[in-house]
């Protein structure tokens, strides 16, 4: 019998009925409007993990990435997201075999996860995926997009930025490899405030810049670990959005940033 890592979230942060989630993502690709930039798909994406009212406008630039070309190269998604509800040491496996969503069941890459048994900051923890969101979250987007793919899903804690990018490295792949990193922005700031905030760490996302703090995402970690191995790997950062929960769905006295970030092969 297959273990199956159930959704929690949804009905909370999306949709629970798969017609309306099916209509609501939708609904935020098709209001991306056209990408003349780019000229391939994407090797790494940041993307927030809000509820959808919040933050999925921003999500979705996103993932429109994914939409841009008829071929359906990616088949494996590297999927890393902060621990928020279970302390971590290192990186948490889950042990299921499946993560589910309103949308149907994704089979995880079971070989690619053994293999980073082998790593000491990789843990196996199914603790630290029962409840969280930060991953699960992502989940519709990418079924949306991509149909059939495998999932390694790693919650990401208390770990350097050069573990992290070690895990990256050994999962890195070729063209059939995405990497998505999720992470909001700032928390909890006035409007104008965040807005600034959410400026100077996007720049220094953009300058490779793997020093992030927490209190600047709260992905920091694996954002940290993901722009190393971007580095190494030459590749090219572009922002894709910046806006705020005071953008979207929420009031402006205190306001959560969101941030959308890809990072693609350089064109020679």
């Amino acid at each position: 019998m297959l273990a199956v890592r159930r959704a929690v979230v949804d009905g909370l942060f999306y949709p629970a009925l798969p017609r309306v989630l099916r209509a609501q993502v939708a609904d935020y690709l098709a209001g991306v409007g056209a990408d003349d930039d780019a000229t391939s798909l994407p090797k790494v994406l940041i993307a927030p993990h809000a509820g959808y009212d919040y933050c999925g406008p921003v999500a979705a630039c996103a993932y429109a990435l994914l939409g841009r070309r008829r071929e359906r190269i990616i088949s494996r998604v590297v999927l890393l997201g902060p621990a928020h509800r279970v302390a971590v040491r290192g990186l948490a496996s889950p042990r299921a075999d499946a993560f589910e969503t309103p949308l149907g069941r994704v089979e995880l890459d079971i070989a690619s996860l053994a293999a980073l048994d082998n790593l000491p900051q990789v843990i196996r923890d199914d603790r630290a995926h029962e409840h969280e969101h930060s991953l699960e979250v992502q989940l519709p987007f990418l079924q949306t997009l991509l149909g059939s793919f495998t999932l390694v899903p790693l919650v990401v804690g208390d770990v350097s930025a050069d573990a992290a990018a070690q895990v990256l490295e050994q999962l890195w792949g070729g063209a059939e490899t995405l990497i998505v990193v999720s992470s909001d922005l700032s928390h909890y700031l006035p409007y104008e405030q965040a807005q600034a905030l959410d400026r100077a760490t996007a720049q220094r996302i953009l300058r490779f810049d793997a020093a992030l703090a927490p209190h600047e995402a709260c992905g920091a970690t694996a954002i940290n670990g993901a722009l190393l191995a971007a580095r190494r790997h030459g590749l090219e950062p572009r922002l894709l959005d910046l806006r705020n929960s005071g953008d979207t769905a929420g009031d402006r006295g205190r306001v959560v940033g969101y941030g959308a970030m890809a990072f693609e092969q350089q064109q020679r």
